[in-house]
């Protein structure tokens, strides 16, 4: 279960005045996938799925991280890209 604090990164992402870079919206990508569902197990996406491919691999980089070390770098990220809004 989602602790208080990272419901309120992900509410406070979404809110996002200026959009993050690409790279920082695949760490968010990553980090959130890693501390909502864990170990990414699914299928890589095909050739040509590019934006899947991408959301995978980020997914992916953080094998083995535990729910709780997402929980807190996605929370510090989210608090990183808040203060450049």
């Amino acid at each position: 279960m989602p602790s208080a604090n990272f419901e309120a990164a992900a509410a406070a992402a979404q809110a996002f005045t200026s959009k993050p870079s690409n790279d920082e919206l695949l760490a968010l990508y990553g980090l959130f996938k890693q501390a909502t569902v864990g170990d990414n197990e699914t299928t890589r996406p095909g050739a040509f799925d590019f934006k899947g491919k991408a959301k995978w691999d980020a997914w992916t980089a953080k094998k083995g991280l535990s729910s709780e070390d997402a929980e807190a770098q996605y929370i510090a990220l989210v608090e990183e890209l808040k203060a450049k809004q």
